[in-house]
């Protein structure tokens, strides 16, 4: 009797396990009804290589900012085309009086602001004052210091006064710096921007994508598209996989010049290849030894083969330049036969300057691939002439630390995006240490043109000097490569400025304007309500079970280990070098408007007194404010759990129900080839990458199949089905290695306890082998699976950072790598405290495990 009813609990289990292993294989496999479902037309989806920190371009330099926010939510006086020629847009007109020092501006009349707020020439003083006011964190404040006073004329005339002639005014007006903002909302525009654009801000899920929607009330011709979607997609061959897939529209800067060719033979997409004004170039530091000579920075220019170096490292993409100046800008002069390629003349150089045998140098290098790339290159051409170089790879945050701001370089390759940013080699306290009266008298020249065509005059006279100095060597101007859809029309080819201004893209046969695409906002799972009640029967159960003062001691413990977690972490945090306010202003910024964000994001107070703010904050569940996304960093952390949170548990469900039929058949087939077999492919699972099993998949299911989108969260609030759709593929990836590693595990435990006294003496009394390993040995063995798996869930949780890298998804694991690069420590703290918890309340959960599993234990508790 007792055997029959061991083998009939069997028979349930096996049942179960092949139910649970078909379940998930019809879910992997099965195609989604709604996957090639023609998309929207008048819905736009764009993928970015950098998210924003913030959506305020008044106070924050970073090139993401503009490329989502500039032209569609914000404007300025005045804008650039994509061909870089100046046009009105908030003012109809302009001009000029005699003797330059003054300007007035004509506004449109009948504007207003997404919120309803009117535009005036009021708001538009409030606009410009706020650049230049004392504590200002506008990151061209300097850019606008000539500015003495805005005066309102009437409601639709400004005027603007200046300390001395300023021609390129109307110009910079153009710039994501000087858009005009509303005195209602430019508090919060850095989280919930409002300007005067064709569109207005929708959501943003951060770490994943940004959506604006077309706003009824603007002043202009109305756009074809009603909805704008910026995907954020970091990887290059995540990006790849969207474009090559169709989860993304259009890649208007994509990142992997590698593979463009293999989108020029698809008649699906449209490449094209623009003008950037990114300007690469291996600075120099002219303030060191032997770069204080010019006849050394002049032997580094003849040593680097230019073409040869934008073939290798930029795959034919990029055209020579010979100073810091775009090509496609006013006033622009060739220079770029100011130095061919002669090694022969840079050993001469160098010999003449007292190096005969040459130098060694350090070239720091940022982590962007065009650095990269170009840094291999130029060893290989500088060793050539007897420069022997020596590669140090820095991250960002230890780039502007250490080469930006403490000048601790000899060379390094960085490019500049800004337009026009000549006037940095006026600067004396900038990273690579220019100094030269002529090249200032220069300038003040340039400032002070009386007109157009002695500007342009001064402007390639001033191209000379910083050629003929070699303060730097000018590399290379970047290309823009867009890669989209076929019958898109109407984006920017051209990136004068960096933006993605959409207000005139179409896709061809949209169909009505008036078409609407409405994303949903219900259906989301209320996480934080189910979390509480399972935590509070928990703690119920616990209590019930084990007893109110055992729960109560155990959980004291637990809450003093979190206590001194948080003093280690704030403390171990405050001496990781790099400022987030520098990364946050960029290269062009001015100290006094990284001093005076310092001090707004309150970095300036003593350690002490920053640790208690933030342990108040941790007990309120806010955990501080994002010094980059300036929201509460609770906020963050709960939006990114919701990705990794179920990720992490349906890779371990996954990793289990795979886990458990093969170790339990490899234990039972011992020394046969079924478990020769099985031991094999656990063998190939643990030695498969996550990361090459997830690009496979997404090759499979998503590119060729199209069962999968290859990437992206599409949130909860779009419903369970989507969601969960979107974590299977990054749920199997995670969990093969871990399937394997528990596989094995099992097995061996297995066989030690089939090696037990009261395991022999089952199988004396005449149990067969599987009867005693089902009823006697596999419960007993999940000790050792139970430790596997409370070491793997924290791993999974925030560990499986290359999956969501791969996927483009939205999780922890992103989150503390983008918080570290960019030094929002704050956030770095947070995550780190959840996840202590998050170890802590496994750890709590595996021992209450262990007592149910090995009831020998529960003896020793009681």
């Amino acid at each position: 009797m007792k055997r029959g009813l061991g083998l009939r609990a069997r028979d349930r289990l096996s049942r179960t396990l092949l139910s649970a292993a078909l379940l998930i294989g019809l879910t992997v496999l099965a195609p989604a009804p709604d996957a090639h479902a023609a998309p929207a037309r008048d819905r736009l989806v764009l993928g970015l290589p950098l998210e924003p920190p913030n959506l305020d371009p008044t106070s924050a330099a970073a090139a993401a900012v503009d490329e989502v926010v500039y032209g569609n939510i914000f404007e300025g006086l005045t804008r650039l085309t994509q061909n870089g020629a100046l046009a009105p847009a908030l003012a109809e007109s302009w001009e000029a009086a005699p003797d330059g020092l003054s300007w007035t501006f004509h506004l449109r009349r009948g504007v207003t602001f997404q919120d309803g707020a009117p535009f005036d020439a009021a708001t538009a003083k409030f606009s410009l004052d706020r650049i230049t006011a004392e504590g200002s964190t506008n990151a061209q404040k300097a850019l606008f210091a000539p500015i003495q006073s805005v005066e309102v004329i009437d409601p639709a005339t400004l005027r603007i006064r200046l300390s001395r002639p300023m021609a390129t005014l109307p110009y910079v007006l153009a710039w994501g710096d000087a858009v005009m903002v509303s005195p209602s909302s430019a508090a919060t525009n850095a989280v919930s921007p409002v300007g005067t654009g064709p569109f207005r801000f929708d959501s943003w899920r951060r770490g994943s994508q940004l959506t604006l929607s077309r706003w009824p009330g603007y002043w202009g011709p109305a756009p074809r598209l009603n909805t704008v979607v910026f995907r954020f997609i970091s990887d290059p061959t995540a990006a790849f996989a969207a474009v090559s897939a169709g989860d993304v529209d259009a890649f208007p800067n994509y990142p992997a010049p590698e593979n463009v060719a293999q989108f020029q033979r698809d008649p699906r997409f449209r490449v094209v290849v623009g003008a950037s004004e990114g300007k690469v170039i291996l600075g120099i530091n002219n303030t060191k030894a032997p770069f204080n000579d010019v006849r050394v920075r002049r032997a580094l220019s003849y040593a680097i083969d230019r073409d040869a170096l934008i073939q290798g490292a930029m795959f034919g993409f990029g055209q020579p330049i010979g100073s810091h100046y775009s090509r496609q800008a006013p006033g622009y002069v060739d220079l770029t036969g100011a130095y061919p390629h002669d090694v022969a003349k840079a050993r001469r150089l160098l010999s003449e300057a007292g190096y005969p045998n040459g130098i060694d140098v350090t070239l720091r290098l940022p982590p962007r691939p065009y650095a990269r790339r170009s840094g291999e290159v130029l060893a290989s051409q500088l060793a050539q002439a007897g420069i022997r170089v020596k590669i140090e790879n820095l991250e960002w945050a230890q780039w502007l630390d250490q080469v930006f701001k403490r000048r601790q370089f000899d060379l390094t390759i960085v490019e500049h995006v800004e337009p026009m940013d000549y006037d940095i080699y006026g600067r004396k306290d900038y990273y690579f240490g220019y100094d030269s009266p002529a090249f200032d008298a220069l300038l003040a020249q340039v400032q002070a043109a009386p007109d157009e065509p002695t500007r342009l005059r001064l402007l390639g006279d001033l191209q000379r000097r910083i050629s003929e100095d070699a303060v730097n060597a000018f590399l290379f101007q970047s290309s823009r490569i867009g890669v989209w859809k076929a019958d898109l029309n109407g984006l920017w080819i051209n990136a004068p400025i960096a933006a993605n201004d959409v207000s005139g893209a179409w896709f061809t046969g949209a169909g009505a304007v008036g078409a609407t695409t409405a994303e949903r906002t219900g259906g989301g799972l209320p996480w934080g309500w189910i979390s509480l009640v399972a935590g509070a029967a928990l703690l119920a159960f616990v209590g019930w079970r084990f007893g109110v003062s055992w729960m109560l001691k155990r959980l004291g413990g637990h809450a003093l280990t979190l206590l001194a977690a948080t003093v280690v972490i704030f403390l171990l945090l405050q001496v990781v070098p790099g400022d987030p306010a520098s990364y946050m202003m960029g290269l062009n910024a001015s100290p006094d408007s990284i001093a005076a964000l310092r001090q707004q994001m309150g970095l300036e107070g003593s350690g002490v007194e920053r640790y208690l703010a933030w342990l108040g904050d941790l007990l309120t569940g806010q955990f501080g404010t994002s010094y980059t996304y300036q929201v509460p960093v609770g906020g963050l952390i709960a939006e990114r759990l919701a990705v990794s949170a179920p990720l992490a548990l349906m890779a371990t469900i996954l990793s289990l129900a795979v886990a458990l039929p093969i170790g339990v058949m490899a234990a039972s087939r011992r020394g046969t080839a079924v478990d020769t077999g099985l031991i094999g492919v656990t063998q190939v699972g643990v030695a498969l990458p996550n990361f090459w099993i997830a690009m496979l998949l997404i090759l499979l299911f998503s590119v060729n199949l199209g069962w999968f989108s290859a990437g992206g969260f599409p949130g909860w609030s779009q419903g369970v089905w989507p969601a969960f759709k979107a974590l299977i593929l990054p749920a199997v990836a995670l969990a093969a290695p871990q399937a394997a590693i528990l596989a094995r595990v099992l097995r061996t435990a297995l066989l030690d306890t089939m090696n037990e006294d009261y395991v022999r003496t089952a199988r004396a009394k005449g149990l067969s082998v599987n009867q005693a390993l089902w009823r006697h040995a596999l419960r007993n063995a999940w000790i050792p699976v139970l430790t596997i798996l409370g070491l793997q869930f924290p791993f999974l949780l925030a560990g499986g950072i290359i999956i969501e890298n791969v996927f483009s998804l939205p999780g922890l694991g992103r989150l503390v790598f983008q918080a570290i690069t960019q030094r929002d420590l704050i956030v770095v703290q947070g995550v780190v405290v959840v996840l202590v918890f998050a170890v802590v309340l496994v750890s709590f959960l595996i021992d209450l495990a262990y007592l149910f599993a090995d009831p020998r234990l529960r003896g020793r508790r009681a």
